[in-house]
């Protein structure tokens, strides 16, 4: 093992990378759960270079192989140039290559045969190279080890996918009579070697003591000051976290300071870097080129290009999304911005830990939005600070995820009764619904894909479905990039502003049919927000209990949503200038949620009169939305809510909370399991809120479809303390509270 070690470059192993390397050696797979830059790189490359290196040959006599995973092309191509540099002194006996969509068609081949350590993504393995596995024969058969890197990003919806489509990489490895061991590597999380046993479908190992030597950390939380505007409904308006996070990194850019702002949308990130560069030029015209913006959805080359440039230290200055996020070696920064909290505790220490390094102290900054919990969280530190990080919520077994994977792997090997445990207990009862809709036919020998398309073009498993929609530039048909089709009608309307590389654009029409948004540059002083219109219906309760005279339920629901307009906001201040309507399709998804009543009786308690009940429900319904991601791996874009004075399915006023993903996410799961705790840290950020009548940063919600209209905040307040009077004590059984 301490050769392995060695061969990896580390003289000096520390506790927790000698361990893993020691499991992984004696064929367990393992995970390992310690700190940015904690060297677990290095822990899993130890194993994986012996293995390569130690000339034992498979059959075929190609030697061993192994494959890893990353969730973004990015830091796929990273890991690439670390391995390289790590094993130039062998010569050719490691030979690491990147497989992915941005790999030209001429080096395929050459991948395939002769690569010895191949990184892709889950994408590539699902859409790529499992259906082509014969192509892929000789390395399946060598393969020893399959690395998954940052495996904490793969939750929810994701997740779930990723999940099945390692079960089918096991099913087809076994097919060659291969079982490889897994490494994954995880920034510090709860019970990780649960969550790795999950998404893998093996025992694993936990390796989460971190040994590693630590430099100082300086954690600054950053509320933007009040303006003397006035927004919705006469609410007050903060500066945005947009405008101070610009300044921030414009001030640190002048006086050297390598930064990354992370930004939690792309339209952020591109007006961040134009803000910063347009500010900077004023200084010294030098600096403004020594700031840019990194984002998903630039061509291959862009990123590239982006990606020297912050290694080579020839920028300064980036405001990216969470692409960077996730391990891309930028040592030397000394500050990280976070425009925002970005969603989980996970999430934040992952991205403050990208500064600092090599070591040496850095600077973290948190600039909070003006929403209730980021509000909240400037204002109680102790909820960063003083708890663990999340645990990772996915669900393999929902049948909107396991349907499509069951499909993929009929087409891949048919499927037989042995199979059928490795992919869950759900399988069973799915199978006869997709004989029944003509998807798979069942033979003696087992289950057949029966359709002459591919199986894995059933699901796209970022969870967002449907073809990407292209951006093109009208005038010159230049292709600027791509959104998922799931986000178009929010992000590429026509009227919507759209930023691509500094430069801002206005789209002149989003044509549905052929997936093709055209735009036209444009200068608009001005960023647009989109608004839908919700409704929603109960198709199944799973469970309930009593609050009170109320009911706390979860189960499944249809939910009917649409774009009906979009808001023109000032760029620096968020004031509204002006909404257009919008006529866009309507969209329904079947999904689960949790949801809670109130009877009369607890209206009179809560003296919420019949003038005040819709807007108290709405209120409370925004308030714990926003607060929901202090609770459950999610962020506040991953859930929906409705509120209903009068609910035709409960007969009672009632507040859904939803997952925006088919068949669930887990996050409305883990809303009723922790609903007493999420509901009171609701009620306190409401309370607490120092405005009058309603504000963002409590009850105002960035996606209201109504406009913010009504909410009574009095109200909420009264309603929830006293649906927390009865609430039960201890919390129902279920997945413990993060």
């Amino acid at each position: 093992m301490i050769n392995a070690i060695q061969t990896a470059g580390i003289d000096h192993p520390w506790a927790h990378q000698a361990q893993a390397a020691e499991h992984a050696l004696d064929g367990e797979s393992v995970v390992i759960a310690t700190g940015t830059a904690s060297g677990k790189s290095l822990a899993y490359l130890a194993p994986v270079l012996s293995t390569l290196l130690d000339g034992s040959e498979a059959p075929n006599g190609r030697g061993a192989t192994a494959l890893y995973l990353a969730p973004t092309k990015a830091l796929a191509a990273d890991q690439r140039r670390a391995v390289r540099e790590l094993a130039a002194p062998l010569g050719n006996r490691v030979r690491p290559a990147v497989y992915d969509g941005d790999t030209p068609v001429e080096e395929r081949e050459w991948v395939r045969q002769y690569a010895n350590y191949v990184l892709t993504n889950p994408d590539m393995l699902h859409r790529g190279i499992l259906p082509s596995h014969p192509r892929w024969s000789s390395f399946l058969r060598a393969l020893r080890y399959v690395v998954i890197d940052e495996c904490h990003t793969y939750r929810g919806v994701f997740g779930s996918h990723v999940a099945q489509v390692l079960r089918r990489l096991r099913r087809v490895c076994a097919r060659y009579g291969a079982n490889p061991v897994f490494l994954l590597a995880s920034a510090t999380s709860a019970q990780p070697a649960v969550a790795a046993t999950r998404l893998t479908g093996l025992p694993v190992r936990e390796v989460a003591d971190d040994a590693s030597p630590r430099g100082e950390l300086v954690f600054a939380l950053w509320e933007p000051p009040l303006t003397e505007l006035h927004g919705e409904q006469g609410a007050p308006v903060r500066r945005t976290a947009t405008a101070e996070t610009a300044d921030l990194l414009t001030d640190l850019t002048v006086q050297g300071v390598r930064t990354v702002a992370f930004v939690r949308s792309r339209r952020g990130a591109e007006l961040i870097s134009v803000i910063a560069q347009e500010r900077l030029a004023e200084v010294d015209r030098s600096l403004s080129r020594r700031v840019a913006a990194y984002r998903g959805g630039y061509l291959p080359e862009e990123r590239r290009a982006l990606e020297r440039a912050l290694h080579s230290g020839e920028l300064l200055g980036l405001a990216a999304t969470t692409a960077l996020e996730l391990g891309v070696d930028v040592s030397g920064l000394d500050a990280v911005l976070i425009a925002g909290y970005p969603g989980t505790r996970a999430s934040l220490w992952q991205q403050a830990g990208r500064a600092g390094r090599s070591g040496q102290g850095a600077l973290a900054v948190l600039i909070a939005r003006d929403d209730p919990l980021d509000t909240f969280l400037v204002h109680h530190p102790e909820a960063l600070f003083d708890q663990p990080v999340e645990s990772t919520v996915l669900d393999p077994d929902n049948p909107y995820v396991l349907a499509p994977h069951l499909c993929a792997a009929a087409s891949e090997l048919p499927l037989t009764e042995a199979d059928l445990d490795l992919f869950g207990p759900a399988v069973p009862e799915l199978l006869p619904q997709l004989e029944s809709a003509g998807l798979l036919r069942r033979r003696a020998a087992g289950w057949y894909w029966t359709r002459r398309e591919r199986a894995a073009d059933l699901t796209d498993i970022r969870g967002g479905g449907g073809s990407p929609v292209q951006i093109v530039e009208a005038g010159t048909g230049r292709l600027l990039g791509t959104v998922d089709e799931a986000a178009s009608h929010a992000a590429v309307h026509d009227g919507a502003v759209h930023l691509h590389q500094g430069r801002t654009y206005l789209v002149k029409h989003l044509d549905l049919k052929d997936s093709v948004a055209l735009v036209e540059e444009a200068s608009p002083p001005y960023s647009t927000t989109a608004r839908d219109s919700t409704s929603i219906s109960v198709l199944e309760t799973d469970t309930e209990i009593p609050w009170g005279a109320g009911r706390l339920c979860y189960g499944s629901v249809e939910v009917t949503n649409q774009v009906v307009s979009f808001l023109r906001r000032r760029l620096i201040t968020g004031e509204v200038l002006g909404e257009t309507k919008l006529d866009l399709p309507p969209r329904t998804l079947r999904t689960r949620a949790v949801w809670w009543t109130v009877t009369e009786d607890q209206l009179d308690a809560a003296r919420v009169n019949p003038e005040q009940l819709g807007g108290a429900l709405h209120a409370a319904e925004h308030a714990s939305i926003g607060m929901l991601p202090l609770f459950a791996t999610c962020d506040r874009w991953d859930i929906g809510g409705v509120s209903v004075p009068l609910h035709p399915d409960t007969l009672l006023p009632t507040v859904f909370v939803y997952d925006g993903h088919p068949g669930g996410a887990g996050f409305a799961e883990r809303a009723f399991h922790t609903a007493r705790a999420w509901l009171t840290a609701t009620r306190e950020a409401i309370a607490s809120c120092e405005c009058e009548a309603g504000c963002p940063s409590c009850i105002q919600s960035p996606k209201c479809g109504n406009g913010n209209d009504p909410l009574h905040k009095r109200g909420a307040v009264r309603l929830l303390t006293e649906l927390l009077r009865e609430a039960p004590d201890p919390a129902p059984e279920g997945p413990p509270a993060p």
